[in-house]
């Protein structure tokens, strides 16, 4: 067992506060220089050129490579609900599969959605799908999505016995030796179809697993079945793969009434998601499942669940440098490692020592607090915050995503390009002055913009707070603390909204290491 080494609660951020008003269709050879100078900040003359709101790297001002992605899903109502708005991003990464497997809540015969469940979904997707390529070109295909839906290992709880279309398509994925990206590899059910197969792996190519095991990354929703701890871990665990288990999901699921700040509510309620998602944006929006009118506690149209939302949220890139570590933080959360190369959720209780095993509905920290059901809890409210704290950035480009399956590019928002002048990792002497510089970050719809620079607390080794100069501004300083020690670490984001409609946010993260 491992006791918490977190002292701090996610703090809200520093700074001075100011006002807040790509895939395979299009190949990827078609991403011309002339789009990618767009992005550079130059003036391009051209009509034939479409701009792409991509994630840019600082200093080089070229698109870094698309994050790989592989989902496994039981189909749950949430699911469904997660899927629509992935449906939406599927443009940033290159879609590897989606795959249906069960967990210890659905299986075949059992709470079970349909094995065809994620049709309607893409049928749907296929029908916004011309209007979405006019935003970005990069959006996959129906046919390309289609190929890669797959059934899994979905007749019982944990079960990963039987070969399946499923477990095959992860296996081809992780044995072809073309491609040597990280894979994101997403539980949002049981982990089981997975399991299996990595199993096929040891059995036919045991050769392999230690390459295979070097390209995976996990992100799981809760350990949904017991195969990771049964199978995983013992066969799979000396490679030490990257393994994220959240439980600080729950800010997104059922339960988001009780224990959410107001002004995250707001961007969760029925009349926030009629007027911004589900009303008059074509048919995918549509079938986005709500609350309906008459369920308890909840009025006609709120937000129902997204539960394994963090799992993709995690992977878009949007200057946070999240894939880089879990400990960093950002729209998929923050996470403290634990054992091995498992990563958790900080626990701030003193003395709190994480299970040896599963970590789940049963023993994980923010649903057992969450059972004792304490009235304005807020020890749990700060536990989910580094999930909860970047909802109204999440649902206003949810918002801007569901306005481009039926807008033009003219009259629908993009997000800004934020682009530093300098290197995204620095060194500083304590006492020496730190400038930063988001100089040539723009907008591709011409929209004015804000910038709000901050220290991510939680994410430095550096214990103490640092003051930030001129921190509303394109350009900001800070003195690198007297009291600090070789090595330590400072993150600071800078945060940059547009004043379009909604309000779109992106970012780029400075990391300052002591030296």
């Amino acid at each position: 067992m491992k006791a918490s080494t977190l002292s701090r609660h996610e703090s809200a951020p520093r700074g001075t506060a100011i006002a807040r008003d790509h895939r395979q269709t299009a190949p990827a050879h078609t991403l011309t220089l002339k789009w990618l100078s767009r992005w550079q900040g130059l003036v391009i003359c051209s009509l034939a050129v479409l701009l792409i709101p991509s994630a840019l790297a600082s200093m080089a001002g070229t698109p870094s490579p698309k994050p790989r992605v592989l989902v496994t899903s039981d189909g749950e109502i949430d699911d469904e609900c997660s899927m629509v708005r992935f449906l939406l991003y599927v443009n940033e990464w290159d879609v590897e599969g989606i795959i249906t497997s069960s967990s210890q809540y659905h299986w075949q015969g059992h709470k079970w959605a349909g094995d065809d469940w994620a049709q309607p979904y893409l049928k749907a997707y296929a029908e916004v799908y011309p209007n979405l390529i006019k935003h970005d070109p990069r959006y996959p295909t129906p046919a390309f999505l289609q190929a890669r839906t797959l059934l899994g290992n979905v007749k019982a709880e944990g079960e990963m016995d039987e070969v399946t279309p499923g477990s095959q398509r992860i296996v081809e994925v992780l044995l072809d030796e073309s491609d040597p990206r990280p894979i994101w590899i997403q539980a949002w059910g049981g982990t089981n179809t997975i399991a299996r197969a990595l199993k096929t792996i040891e059995e036919q190519h045991p050769d392999k697993m230690a390459a295979v095991a070097q390209k995976i990354r996990f992100y799981f929703i809760w350990e949904q079945d017991g195969t990771y701890q049964s199978y995983i871990r013992p066969h799979w665990g000396k490679f030490n793969i990257p393994t994220i288990i959240s439980d600080q999901f729950i800010a997104l699921f059922y339960h988001w009434k009780k224990y959410l700040p107001a002004h995250e509510q707001s961007y969760l309620v029925g009349s926030w998601m009629k007027a911004n998602i589900t009303v008059g944006r074509g048919p995918l929006t549509a079938l986005y499942k709500g609350h309906l009118a008459g369920e308890t506690g909840f009025d006609e149209g709120d937000f129902r669940s997204e539960g394994d939302s963090p799992a993709f949220f995690h992977t878009i890139p949007t200057g946070l440098r999240s894939l880089e570590s879990p400990g960093f933080g950002g729209w998929g959360g923050r996470f403290v490692k634990v054992r091995e190369n498992t990563w958790l959720d900080p626990v701030a209780e003193p003395g709190y020592q994480y299970p040896e095993g599963r970590w789940y509905t049963s023993n994980a920290w923010g649903r057992t607090r969450l059972k004792k059901e304490i009235p304005n809890d807020a020890e749990l409210i700060a536990y989910l915050k580094p999930q909860w704290r970047w909802i109204a950035a999440l649902q206003n480009d949810f918002a801007a995503r569901a306005d481009w399956c039926v807008k033009p590019f003219a009259e629908a928002n993009h997000p800004p390009v934020v682009v530093l002048a300098h290197a995204n990792d620095l060194t500083a002497k304590p006492g020496e002055t730190v400038k930063l510089s988001a100089q040539g970050t723009s907008d591709p719809d011409g929209n004015k913009l804000t910038f709000r620079w901050w220290q991510y607390a939680e994410a430095d080794t550096y214990s103490g707070a640092v003051n930030i100069a001129h921190a509303d501004a394109p350009e900001a300083s800070f003195v690198a603390p007297l009291d600090a020690v070789s090595g330590d670490t400072v993150h600071i984001i800078c945060e940059v909204t547009d004043s379009g409609s909604p309000v779109l946010t992106r970012y780029q993260r400075v990391i300052v290491t002591i030296r």
